[in-house]
C-alpha cells in the first residue's frame, strides 16, 4: 500500500513536471513568435522609413539640380558686338545701349565705330559682329549681296543731312554750301571708304566744284576726323553730317545744308543682323529696339530723322 501511494505521488509529480515543461515551451514559442512578429514589423517600418527618406532625398536632389540650372540660366550673360558708323557713336554710347541693357539685363552690348566702308571690310574679313549699321545703303547692299547679312532684317532706320561747317570763331563770311570753294584748306571724308566723303563728292560734283578743290583737300578716314579737323581750325571748312555738327556746336558752326537736288538720294542709315552671328536672338532684339518710339526719340535728339 505504501509502495502504491509512492508510485501515485511519483506519477503526479512527473505529470506536473511535464505540464510545466509544456507550458514553458508553449510560452517560449509564443514569446518567440511574438518577438519575431515585432521584429518583422519593426523591420518593415524601418524599411518604409528608409524608402521614404531616400525618396525625399532624391526629390530634394532633383529640386536642387533644377534650382541650380535655373540659377545658371538666370545668370547667363550674352555679349553682342554692334559695328556702327562713327556718326552713331554718341547716341549709342550715351543713351541707346544703356537703355537696351536695362530692358535686357542678361545682354551686354559692345560697339565698334568707324567709317562704314572700313566696317564692311572688317565684316568681310571675319569680324564677329552681330549687328551692322552703316551711314549709307551702299555698304549694307554689298554685304547683303555677299550673303553676310540676314536680308529680311534690313531696315532703313534713319535719315541724316550733310552740311558745310567752319570753325566756330571763323570770320570767313561763308553763307552757302558752294562757298567751300573759297576755303584755303578743306577737310572731307575719303570717298573710297567713308560715306560722308561719297556724299560730299556727289554733291560737289553736281555743283561743278569737286575738281576745282582737290589741291586743298585733306581726306579723313571717318567723319569724326573731318569734324575734329574743322573744330581744331586745322581746316577752314569741311563737310560732315548734321548730327556730327550738332554734337560739337560750341566748336563748329553750320554754314548750310547741301542744296536740294545735289544728291540723287537721301542720306539713309540702314541697320541689320549679321548672318554669322552666334547670338541671333539678342541681335534681333537690339535691331527691333532701335525701331521703337523711345529709341527714335533719342535719335531725333541727336539730329537724325526717321528713315524711309
Amino acid at each position: 500500500m505504501k509502495k502504491h501511494i509512492t508510485m501515485i505521488i511519483t506519477a503526479m509529480m512527473a505529470a506536473a513536471v511535464l505540464a510545466g515543461c509544456g507550458t514553458s515551451k508553449e510560452a517560449a514559442t509564443t514569446a518567440a513568435s511574438s518577438g519575431t512578429a515585432a521584429a518583422a514589423e519593426a523591420g518593415a517600418r524601418a524599411e518604409a522609413e528608409t524608402k521614404a527618406e531616400t525618396k525625399t532625398e532624391a526629390g530634394a536632389g532633383a529640386q536642387t539640380g533644377a534650382d541650380a540650372k535655373a540659377e545658371a540660366a538666370m545668370g547667363q550673360e550674352t555679349e553682342i558686338l554692334v559695328a556702327a558708323a562713327a556718326s552713331l557713336k554718341n547716341a549709342y554710347e550715351e543713351e541707346l545701349i544703356p537703355m537696351f541693357q536695362d530692358k535686357y539685363p542678361g545682354v551686354t552690348v559692345k560697339g565698334t565705330y568707324d567709317s562704314s566702308g572700313k566696317l564692311q571690310t572688317q565684316i568681310e574679313e571675319g569680324l564677329e559682329a552681330d549687328v551692322f549699321m552703316s551711314a549709307a545703303p551702299k555698304q549694307m547692299t554689298a554685304l547683303d549681296g555677299e550673303g553676310l547679312i540676314v536680308s529680311d532684317t534690313i531696315t532703313n532706320l534713319l535719315e541724316n543731312k550733310i552740311v558745310l561747317i567752319v570753325p566756330s570763331d571763323s570770320d570767313s563770311g561763308f553763307t552757302r554750301f558752294e562757298d567751300i570753294e573759297k576755303a584755303e584748306s578743306i577737310a572731307l571724308g575719303d570717298p573710297a571708304s567713308v560715306p560722308v566723303g561719297q556724299y560730299s563728292e556727289e554733291a560737289l560734283t553736281s555743283l561743278g566744284i569737286w575738281d576745282k578743290i582737290q589741291d586743298k583737300v585733306s581726306f579723313g578716314t571717318n567723319v569724326t576726323e573731318v569734324l575734329n579737323q574743322v573744330a581744331a581750325a586745322s581746316a577752314d571748312a569741311g563737310i560732315v553730317y548734321a548730327t556730327d555738327a550738332a554734337s560739337m556746336a560750341d566748336q563748329v558752326k553750320v554754314v548750310a545744308e547741301a542744296p536740294e537736288g545735289s544728291l540723287a538720294k537721301k542720306v539713309i542709315y540702314p541697320v541689320a543682323v549679321v548672318k554669322d552671328t552666334a547670338n541671333a536672338e539678342a541681335a534681333g532684339n537690339f535691331v527691333e529696339f532701335l525701331k521703337t518710339d523711345e529709341a527714335m526719340k533719342v535719335f531725333e535728339s541727336y539730329g537724325f530723322t526717321k528713315g524711309e
